[in-house]
């Protein structure tokens, strides 16, 4: 095949589906095998074998010359003697007896695209793309590997492989080094979770004519899986491991041949090298790949040559074996000599001066590490090319350095490599980078950022969009805590980019894939775009999305606000209108033109700064969901408890749409998270200033589009958040107005009887000092201390003024403020009859008190007064009846259309998402229904009937009024609960019902066409079974009684009664004895169960749920006004006359809603962010303190204890030579001055000195 075919096969393969196990044909058309066809005589089998080890039964031809046939062939080649047939061996593979997962399998052709296979193993097989290639190389065969090898495998290498997520590739053998990695990786799956097991991958790569067994993998049509038996697994041997989890058998067509998958290997561990890491290849570097040597016999020389001339880094383990050995020592002595140019192997030993002195000094090592070599020069030669590069290569000497830090020695040794690649990158940056792509924050944290280095901004730029894209979030606080400026860094066009790099398999990609085709739909209908719009689209541009050219195709800042808007619905204005140049009223498909012009230009909004950059990252974080980066971002965004509610929100909603089930829980988890982070925040804040945290509730923040924590949190759902005192204080308050909490009932009850008692003793007022208090304070106190004084005191008059009357109190704010220092005061009866009838409280009693009149009248007008049609009726106090109606018609076309700030389409369905307002609904269109049809005689009686149903749901609508009673509303929260299980009794229930009705019906009347009896016989009669109600004299032929019947069909078609049949009257009885037994037993008893269990469920959380809908109702009557139908239809007409006759601007169209500016503003998120830091001191506290934290603090201070005793055994072991070379010195000096002292050459001129031996006795221990 040629190459340009395979890489359009290596492009198809990338592009195209998943396949499953049933459809993976294509295996076979583009990853092909060798097999040897021409047959190249081995001389030292008699004429037997070929070269390739295959015999000469086995090949098609022989040899006898080249392609010219002028010389007899004398050593077989691969690519000349060998040729490709489609692959009959890949699928899965299942080790008999072993029990473990299956791994996967291919055979190769040598000459196989690396492409090809490396997509592959990503794409179709699973296998996680590498931040990291180990490739150990050496230690093959039948050598016993040493014991410390051993150790640094298991405790070094494949540690250091799950901590920075590589790959191990080896042969994959059941031999030398290939089975201490798979021991190493069975061990730590044993040990370590299985999110670790994942990130360890190890990759065998073998020649497929060495594996043993190798024909139980043969299949052309694939094995799912196949199963291969090993032999004598104690003892080395080519069989395949099975801990490895993939396999890629490379065949160049020998049998037995060792050395047929090396330059594959190489390839690929090139190809590897040029692919970059993170997800989609996001990350800023390539993946680092680093062979490594251990042992290695002499043709591993020319392996080690071969890549370092592709400037792969080595790291060669000293003491390890042959190979290993003679580059250290060539290393160690030849450091202080230079090597000028260039030795290539041509040369031989022409070289003189240094070049023959070097030569020498190599030879003799290789003539000593290699004695039976005989192509010395050559070695030499070899040697010295892989001197040339020896900044590529690093020592390990494993039996001194151990192999606990053996992560850091890779990072050591690929930072040298890419500092020797590229010499003017920084050698900080790039060991920044490649801890990065490991996410091994401990070895940045220790290495890079202990202060001895001053990052600049520009350094850790790059990185920092790495650790967001990849989501490391250590290494995110990390960057931020050591001089990255996320204002700087967070622009409009980089946060665009972060959206462009969403998974496509998570649901923000799909839900911004979906809008972003919505605006490119609009923009390929218009005539004056340009063709580039035309066509499919993605998130993900071809080109760099912060260099390549944009678009109107990109993803832009409007597909991200209209997901939000999608997802926290009309709780918040519209994100990201301002830089995009559109106002929150712009239409959508105006909005969806402007912004295609725009994006067609030149995009200034793009280099604009974010003006929210936590905020923008946590939303960014949470549409992910990103849980552990999400919490960071919130605690460094502002607004904590707005921001985490916001969060809970916005996942809620993405949960509803998931559909795995895996990430929708995960999504509530962090959902309930975020929620409990609201409320421990908000309780801090309450103990700390009870009148800032009310504050902070219905503060209108700029940063959430005008959201409140009251509205964020009632369309969250955040039902905890809603029990919180504090939430529940501010309630309250709103709720009795400016009378006092401790307030009686029937004290306002009478007094809404009698108004004059308002302004006796009767009913406690709160003092109103207050507000001359908060308008005095900003200049003498602003300075006071943030952590609990209350600097700004909270009126409760800036939140409770109904809708009508926002102007007229505005109006007396603005007069205060303009006139003398002691602002003049409301009169007396004025301020008090306001206090009173303008509570809520008050609205809601006047409400019910008056909707009980309206049911008393309702009755009376039914039972008493209901008169003829025109033009005898209606009555007078009908018609009252009708005209109270109407006022409730209109209250609630008031709260439909008139209360809100978003679309009359969006109120509507607000309105009737509530189930109450259904109710009100139905109401009002039966007595409509009924009102046009008693006006008529011939549908008098219909609209009557129609009027007694709609009593009943009248009725039905107290049970809302009384949820706002402490006892009362809870219980009605289990009885709504309960109805549903109502239900699904009901669905048992009329499975029982039908099928014991039509079978009686069947058995007791053999023909009976009247419809209306068959109904009461089969559902009806059943139905009252149920209850006791059995007629045995109609069932039961002994009781029988003689009644006037016929069996005539005709009669009984003309209305006659027809008579009962008694065959197989016994089997009636035996049904009704199994239906009573069922259905009073059976299921009446599960009907009881199921109301137990939902009591006890419900009962524990009910208050919980009763304190999050008593807000719904407080806010209804907050705005309602104090006149209660039917005289709240005057209130209406004043709310009228201001809004469109007088064109008076409605103040405050939102309830619950306080804007605070400026320093205000600012001294309150600076006191919120003190509560949350004091929230968050406090858990990292409780952490610290835990047992699975002082665990981990023992762990690691054992462990230093075991690493000091270790160097003191060793430098005990060093002591105890030393004194042994001592020993022999001091006796050899001896021997030398006796035999000198009696010699007579040396005549001493004075005596020998004489030892002077010390006080060595060792103390005696004292007790």
């Amino acid at each position: 095949m040629k190459e340009t075919d395979k890489e359009n096969e290596g492009g198809w393969l990338r592009g195209g589906t998943r396949k499953t196990e049933k459809d993976q044909s294509w295996i076979p058309k583009i990853i092909k095998k060798r097999v040897c066809t021409s047959f190249v005589e081995d001389s030292f089998s008699n004429g037997a074998l070929c070269q390739c080890g295959g015999v000469r039964e086995m090949h098609g031809s022989i040899a006898t010359g080249d392609y010219f046939g002028a010389a007899i062939v004398s050593q077989w080649d691969s690519s000349q003697h060998s040729s490709e047939y489609p692959t009959d061996a890949f699928g899965e593979l299942e080790f008999a007896g072993s029990g473990r997962r299956h791994s996967h399998f291919l055979r190769l052709s040598c000459d196989t695209p690396p492409q090809i296979v490396y997509t592959l193993m990503t794409a179709h097989w699973g296998v996680p793309s590498p931040n990291l290639v180990v490739s150990v190389v050496g230690g093959d065969g039948r050598e016993k590997v040493k014991t410390w090898v051993r150790e640094v495998l298991r405790q070094g290498l494949v540690r250091a492989a799950q901590s920075t997520g590589a790959w191990i590739v080896t042969g994959g053998l059941r031999e030398g080094v290939g089975r201490c990695v798979g021991e190493a990786v069975r061990d730590h799956g044993a040990a370590a979770s299985s999110f670790s097991q994942k990130k360890v991958i190890a990759l065998g790569v073998a020649p497929w004519g060495l594996v043993h067994n190798r024909q139980q993998l043969v299949n052309p049509q694939g094995s799912f899986p196949a199963r291969y038996y090993v032999q004598n697994t104690s003892r080395d041997s080519c069989c395949l491991d099975n801990n490895y989890q993939a396999f890629l058998l490379v065949d160049d067509g020998s049998v037995g041949r060792p050395g047929g998958e090396t330059a594959f290997r190489a390839n690929m561990e090139d190809y590897i090298s040029h692919q970059r890491t993170g997800i989609w290849g996001s990350g800023n570097i390539e993946i680092p790949v680093l062979c490594m040597l251990i042992s290695g016999e002499v043709a591993m020389l020319e392996r080690v040559d071969l890549s370092l001339r592709k400037t792969t880094p080595w790291l060669v383990l000293a003491g390890s074996g042959p190979a290993a050995d003679l580059i250290c020592e060539v290393l160690d002595d030849l450091s202080a000599v230079l090597l000028s140019p260039p030795i290539s192997p041509s040369e031989g030993e022409g070289g003189e001066g240094p070049c023959t002195e070097l030569r020498d000094r190599v030879r003799d090592k290789v003539r000593r590490h290699f004695p039976a070599e005989v192509e010395l020069e050559k070695l030499v030669d070899r040697v010295l090319s892989i001197y040339q590069n020896r900044d590529l290569i690093t020592v390990f000497h494993g039996e001194q350095e151990g192999p606990d830090d053996f992560d850091t020695v890779l990072l050591k040794a690929l930072v040298r490599a890419s500092k020797r690649i590229s010499s003017d990158a920084s050698e900080y940056i790039e060991e920044l980078k490649l801890a990065v792509a490991w996410n091994r924050v401990d070895i940045a944290k220790s290495e890079l950022f202990n202060g001895d280095i001053q990052w600049r901004y520009e350094d850790l730029e790059d990185s920092m969009t790495d650790a967001l894209v990849n989501d490391k979030p250590q290494f995110v606080r990390l960057f931020t805590q050591n001089g990255l400026n996320i204002l700087d860094y967070l622009t409009y066009r980089r946060l665009e980019t972060l959206y462009r790099s969403l998974s496509d398999s998570s649901l923000a990609y799909t839900l911004l894939q979906r809008r972003l085709t919505e605006r490119q739909g609009l923009a390929g209908s218009q005539p004056d775009l340009p063709d580039s719009l035309d066509g499919g689209s993605s998130l993900k541009a071809p080109q760099s999305p912060l260099t390549g050219p944009v678009s109107a195709k990109e993803l832009s800042l409007y597909e991200v606000s209209r997901l939000l808007w999608g997802i926290l619905g009309d709780v918040c204005e519209p994100f990201y209108y301002s830089p995009l140049g559109l106002d929150h009223s712009t239409g959508t498909r105006r909005a969806l033109k402007h912004v295609n012009k725009l994006l067609l230009g030149d995009c200034p909004y793009r280099e604009q700064r974010c003006l929210s950059p936590w905020a923008s990252l946590f939303i960014w974080a949470v549409l992910q969901n990103r849980s552990e980066m999400a919490v960071y971002f919130w605690e460094m965004a502002g607004e904590s408890v707005l921001s985490a509610l916001s969060g809970c929100k916005m996942l809620r909603e993405l949960s509803k749409l998931e559909s795995e089930t895996e990430t929708k829980l995960s999504m509530k988890e962090l959902a309930q998270k975020f929620e409990n982070l609201a409320h421990d925040v908000f309780s801090e804040c309450y103990q700390s200033s009870e009148s800032r945290s009310f504050t902070l509730l219905i503060r209108k923040s700029p940063v959430w589009s005008g959201a409140t924590c009251l509205q964020m949190a009632t369309a969250a759902d955040a039902r905890l958040f809603f029990s919180h005192d504090g939430v529940q204080s501010l309630l309250s308050q709103i709720w009795w107005g400016d009378m006092e909490r401790s307030t009686e009932v029937w004290k306002v009850v009478i007094t809404f009887f009698l108004p004059p008692l308002i302004y006796t003793n009767l009913i406690s007022f709160r003092e109103q000092e207050e507000e001359g208090k908060s308008e005095e304070l900003p200049h003498g106190r602003e300075t006071d201390s943030l952590d609990g004084g209350d600097v700004t005191v909270f009126s409760l008059a800036d939140i409770m003024q109904t809708e009508e009357d926002a102007e007229e109190y505005a109006a007396l704010r603005a007069s205060l403020k303009d006139s003398s220092p002691s602002p003049p005061k409301l009169p007396y009866a004025v301020l008090r009859w306001r206090q009173f009838w303008f509570a809520p409280v008050t609205s809601f009693l006047g409400n019910v008190l008056m909707y009980f009149l309206f049911l008393c009248l309702f009755a009376y007008v039914l039972l008493v007064d209901f008169m003829p049609p025109p033009p005898k009726g209606p009555s007078t106090l009908e018609f009252v009846l009708y005209f109270w109606v109407f006022t409730l018609v209109c209250e609630e076309i008031r709260q439909t259309f008139f209360v809100g700030s978003t679309t009359v389409f969006i109120r509507m369905k607000i309105y009737i998402q509530d189930m109450w307002n259904k109710c009100d609904l139905t109401a009002i269109i039966l007595f409509s229904l009924g009102l046009c049809c008693r006006m008529f005689p011939w549908s008098y009686e219909f609209g009557r009937a129609m009027m007694a149903l709609d009593f009943m749901v009248f009725t039905l609508r107290l049970i809302h009024i009384f949820a706002i009673h402490k006892q009362l509303g809870p219980k009605i929260i289990i009885l709504g609960k309960m109805m549903k299980d109502v239900f699904f009794f009901l669905f048992f229930l009329a499975v029982w019902l039908m099928a014991y009705g039509v079978a009686n019906q069947a058995l007791l009347y053999s023909y009976d066409p009247r419809p209306d009896w068959i109904f009461r016989r089969v559902f009806y009669r059943p139905y009252l079974h149920i209850f006791g109600q059995i007629p045995i004299n109609e069932m039961d032929a002994d009781k029988l009684q003689e009644v006037e019947c016929t069996n005539n069909a005709t009669l009984i078609e003309a209305g006659a009664e027809p008579c009962m049949s008694t065959y197989a009257n016994w089997l009636v009885v035996l049904l009704l004895v199994i239906y009573l037994l069922v259905t009073n037993i059976l299921l009446v008893n599960l009907l009881i169960a199921m109301f137990s269990y939902t009591f006890s469920k419900v009962q524990e959380h009910s208050d919980t749920y009763w304190k999050f809908q008593r807000y719904n109702l407080i806010v209804e009557y907050h705005s309602r006004s104090c006149l209660a139908p039917p005289f709240i239809i005057l209130s209406h007409l004043n709310l009228f006359i201001k809004r469109h006759i007088r064109r008076i601007p409605s103040v405050k169209i939102k309830h619950f809603v306080l804007e605070l500016r400026g320093r205000k503003a600012s001294r309150l998120n600076t006191w919120e962010a003190i509560q949350k830091e004091n929230i968050l001191s406090a858990q990292n506290k409780r952490q610290r303190d835990s047992d699975t934290e002082r665990l981990k603090r023992t762990s690691v201070k054992v462990d230093s204890v075991l690493k000091q005793m270790a160097e003191i055994r060793d430098h005990d072991r060093r002591l105890r030579i030393l004194e042994t070379e001592l020993e022999y010195c001091s006796s050899a000096l001896s021997w030398m001055v006796e035999a000198l002292s009696q010699s007579p050459v040396i005549k001493p001129t004075r005596p020998p000195p004489t030892l002077r031996v010390a006080d060595l006795t060792p103390l005696s221990p004292t007790c």
